[in-house]
């Protein structure tokens, strides 16, 4: 009966949708099709308030109860002031005394050039134009862009099929621009949820 063939065909969507929506966690991907949901840690003060961390911990700055952890999904298409989990660089470890997978902000697509200035704002020029930009990073305090003097007008140049990360608390953030920028095929997936610890 076409009734009877309509049902099943709604209840096999139903249950492929809830099956999406219940992989993943724990770091581990999902199952299901070409999207993969993981849960990762925030054990750094590089994404504060943003993100927090454990007060008490070895990281300095944070101001969390306990270590926040995110939803990362992936993979999918990346833009500008997004939340990434990421597979660090090799340099990373020798710049930063760590690797493993960051969570950091997306400030510069593919081809751009990125420049701070000497009040720590952040400008963007993107490919085939003269202008820079400045970016509106509400996430940013003007105490916090001036506590961190250390890369105070650098530019640096994205190449094609690259991204240009940073955390929030500049200060305290290792990022893109003390080992520059991260390739495409290291983005594990945009950060789609925050998870509060305390």
């Amino acid at each position: 009966m076409p009734t009877r063939s309509r049902l099943r065909t709604v209840l096999a969507l139903i249950a492929a949708v809830i099956g999406l929506a219940a992989c993943g966690g724990s770091g581990k991907p999902g199952a299901q099709g070409s999207v993969h949901t993981l849960t990762y840690r925030e054990a750094s003060s590089a994404m504060e308030p943003t993100i927090r961390c454990a007060r008490g911990s070895n990281a300095v700055g944070c101001t969390g109860a306990a270590d926040d952890r995110v939803v990362a999904e992936g993979p999918a298409p990346v833009g500008r002031l997004e939340i990434i989990a990421f597979k660090a660089p090799p340099e990373a470890a020798s710049k930063c005394g760590n690797g493993g997978i960051f969570i950091q902000r997306v400030i510069g697509l593919p081809g751009e050039t990125v420049r701070e200035d000497d009040h720590g704002s952040i400008w963007v020029r993107r490919p085939r134009s003269s202008k820079f930009v400045k970016l509106k990073e509400t996430y940013v305090s003007a105490r916090d862009r001036l506590s961190d003097t250390a890369h105070f007008r650098l530019t640096w140049h994205v190449p094609r099929r690259d991204y240009f990360t940073m955390g929030d608390n500049r200060a305290r953030s290792c990022d893109s621009r003390a080992w520059g920028s991260i390739s495409r095929s290291a983005v594990i997936g945009t950060v789609v949820e925050i998870l509060r610890h305390g």
